[in-house]
């Protein structure tokens, strides 16, 4: 029989032992957000989760399960084997290897596949309340969070990374928000071709780098505004950054102009011209121009 545990103690023992977490929702949900560290092993494949969810509420539930047992029977070895492959486990070395497990609210998937890898010789400790009830827990610490932050603020271009890179290097508790959210921030930060997470899994990264850190020492931070591109920081987190103290990095602007350069100034051209067009607003419809013929 599986073992119920809760957030706290799965995400301590995946922290402090190394436990492999597996994730059994489908893809599509996995993208979206996952626990840190977790590996993919869906019972179902998104459009399988489509058509027994429109089953089990447009039909019957029996109907539903009976969908779920078809779809899934093909695919019991395969997922003992990918478990196994996942979990790096070794088998017959004496004792079962442990796994965690989650699916969306800790129901039928979880504990079918639970189920299924204790047959083939795991250990599994399944998240009370799966997913969510690790969304709930993690957002209660963001709300509430036992770290004090010590934010670095200047103009764009005043290596305010950098310095943050730095002092990282020099061994101290260092949040980058706009690492985990894969844009600089500025309206150039986004890379070309670069993807941005979702905010939920930005919100999951945040969680577990603040969750790693010593709570009796201070957290650096650049400062940012509600959202780093298209990632929407914790209401927690922004509130933290408004009420923390500031140091102000100043740097002569030929400087700043020299650092911007060095980020963006090999960019593709069309992709500086379709920045410089979405901030024709801002800028004004002659200085756009103007911006786009001195590229």
């Amino acid at each position: 029989m599986d073992h119920l545990v809760g957030p706290a103690e799965l995400l301590r023992l995946q922290r402090e032992a190394g436990l492999v977490v597996l994730d059994s929702r489908s893809p599509g949900e996995f993208a979206e957000g996952h626990i840190v560290g977790a590996r993919s092993l869906p019972l179902f494949s998104d459009e399988e989760r489509a058509r027994v969810g429109t089953l089990y509420k447009q039909v019957a539930p029996r109907e539903a399960l009976l969908t779920g047992l078809e779809l899934v029977g093909p695919k019991m070895r395969a997922l003992v084997e990918e478990a196994g492959q996942l979990s790096g486990a070794r088998f017959g070395t004496g004792g079962a290897p442990r796994v965690g497990l989650y699916c969306w609210r800790g129901g039928q998937r979880s504990s079918s596949l639970a189920w299924l890898l204790e047959r083939g010789d795991f250990e599994v400790l399944r998240l009370e309340g799966g997913y969510k009830a690790y969304r709930q827990f993690a957002r209660a610490y963001l709300d509430d969070l036992p770290h004090e932050f010590r934010v670095i603020d200047g103009a764009t271009g005043s290596g305010k990374t950098v310095l943050l890179h730095e002092l990282s290097a020099r061994g101290e508790q260092v949040l980058d928000l706009e690492g985990i959210a894969n844009h600089r921030g500025s309206a150039f930060g986004l890379a070309p071709g670069a993807v941005q997470p979702s905010s939920e899994q930005a919100e999951n990264e945040i969680y577990a780098q603040l969750a790693a850190f010593d709570p009796a020492l201070p957290v650096w931070v650049e400062n940012e505004s509600r959202n780093v591109g298209r990632v929407f920081l914790p209401e927690g987190i922004v509130a933290k950054l408004a009420a923390s103290p500031r140091l102000l990095l100043e740097m002569p602007r030929e400087d700043r102009v020299r650092h911007i350069v060095e980020l963006y100034g090999d960019y593709p051209r069309e992709h500086l011209v379709g920045v410089f067009v979405h901030l024709r607003k801002r800028l004004g419809g002659l200085a756009t121009q103007q911006a786009i013929e001195a590229l």
